[in-house]
């Protein structure tokens, strides 16, 4: 195995076990010798889906998914991270309306979404946790996106989605914007009931799709971005 490999699955398994120092001074090196801002995010984000396994399987609480964010935005905010996303995508390749529907306060996955689409070069306007219908459609109405992403951990949170697209249509502006929708239990199936254009079970995944959306209009770059 050669010595990126290992340093990239170093990083896996630091992310995977919270190691937060560990992780942040991997990352640093993983710049130093040549990793790309972009290569560094998905290295991140395997480790970040491991934390995701392990708290579906109940080996891992809240608290730990919350140090699992903490240690994603840390990564972000590392001056060669940003200062690569800065110069590479000054201009913006879409705008995203992105919220938890109501009745649902976790942030996590909405917040690590927000990330990886902000490093894609996304404009994104998060409205935070237990957004009502009515929020969205004003926000959608006022800022005209090309995506809203609707994110909803709890298993109930399928309803308010539904009403929130449900919303888009009686408000006549559903034809103008793509619909994403994120969550662990969300499937095709339940994609369609809502009334959305796509769906994603993690963050990586939800961003390859918007980016693929803006590309069918012309205006990402390929070569520029984090997801293959």
């Amino acid at each position: 195995m050669n010595n990126l490999e290992e340093l990239k699955e170093q990083i896996i398994k630091n992310v995977e076990q919270l190691n937060e120092e560990v992780v942040i001074e991997l990352a640093k090196k993983a710049l130093e010798v040549g990793i790309e801002p972009l290569s560094l995010l998905e290295i991140i984000n395997e480790g970040m889906n491991k934390v995701g396994i392990l708290y579906e399987k109940k080996d891992y609480y809240i608290a730990d998914l919350i140090m699992a964010g903490i240690i994603f935005k840390e990564v972000l905010a590392l001056d060669k991270m940003t200062m690569h996303f800065q110069n590479e995508y000054s201009k913006k390749v879409g705008k995203v309306v992105l919220g938890t529907v109501q009745g649902d306060i976790h942030d996590i996955g909405k917040d690590i979404f927000k990330g990886m689409l902000e490093t894609n070069g996304f404009k994104v306007i998060d409205l935070g946790v237990d957004v009502s219908k009515e929020s969205f459609t004003k926000v959608i109405i006022e800022n005209t996106p090309d995506i809203v992403a609707l994110s909803g951990v709890l298993t109930y949170t399928i309803e308010p989605m539904k009403e929130i697209v449900d919303n888009l249509v009686e408000a006549g502006i559903r034809d103008q914007v793509k619909v994403i929708i994120g969550a662990n239990h969300i499937t095709k199936d339940t994609c369609k009931y809502i009334g959305a254009d796509g769906f994603a079970n993690d963050a990586s995944a939800g961003t390859k799709i918007c980016l693929e959306w803006m590309n069918e209009q012309g205006v990402v770059d390929d070569e520029k971005s984090s997801i293959r």
